[in-house]
């Protein structure tokens, strides 16, 4: 099995789900992105969203790929580029973090550690752009019956699983933070873990198809 992360650009996002690829809940404020639903393109209005924070920021999405196939995705961007960030009653994002609006999982991959290999893409991403953290409004009812965002809100669980901490309480909507420097140390435990385990076998072999008769080295 093969795993891969890829940037988000106007050609891989064709490859988000549906629901997601016409979702502008988080790239519209909430009467523009209501206006969009009814008399719109919600898909054209995302495509403008990414084409735009693209040329102004730079990524703003990873996917990840298994065997080729899409399994899951995340988007982040600056606060400001994020109309709906306003919205929420945690708000505002801390000055020294970008806003991780999206997380979504495929469910035939849920359970493999995409979420996390997702999240440390973006926490490598960011951290060559000089940025110190990642946060998040996360849902703490996910699933529950009644009125809700319909799945544009990551569950606040799958934040606290790979790594978040709650930096603002609240029932339904509480604010969640990642330290970069947290995120980039996975990466070494795990190889360390996966070295112990299986010898002198390379963590990267479990991760993309081997090549006969290539050995890696490190300098």
């Amino acid at each position: 099995m093969s795993r891969r992360l890829v940037s988000l650009t106007l050609d891989t996002l064709e490859d988000l789900p549906r629901p997601c690829r016409q979702c502008v809940y988080w790239e519209l404020d909430p009467v523009a992105a209501e206006r969009a639903r009814t008399a719109g393109d919600p898909a054209l209005e995302k495509e403008a969203w990414v084409s735009q924070t693209l040329l102004e920021w730079g990524s703003c999405g990873k996917l990840a790929y298994v065997d080729g196939m899409p399994a899951g995705f995340v988007m982040y961007a600056p606060p400001a580029y994020v109309p709906r960030a306003m919205a929420f009653p945690t708000s505002p994002v801390s000055a020294d973090a970008a806003l991780l609006t999206t997380a979504h999982i495929v469910a035939a991959f849920a359970g493999g550690g995409l979420g996390r290999m997702l999240v440390q893409g973006v926490a490598r991403d960011l951290t060559k752009r000089g940025i110190k953290a990642i946060e998040a409004f996360g849902d703490a009812k996910f699933g529950e019956a009644g009125e809700g965002a319909g799945g544009c809100v990551a569950p606040a669980d799958f934040f606290l699983s790979v790594g978040f901490k709650t930096v603002r309480q609240h029932p339904r909507y509480p604010r969640l933070r990642l330290e970069l420097r947290t995120a980039l140390s996975w990466k070494s435990d795990v190889e360390y873990a996966l070295e112990k385990l299986l010898g002198s076998m390379s963590p990267e072999s479990l991760l993309r198809p081997v090549r006969p008769a290539t050995r890696s080295t490190t300098g």
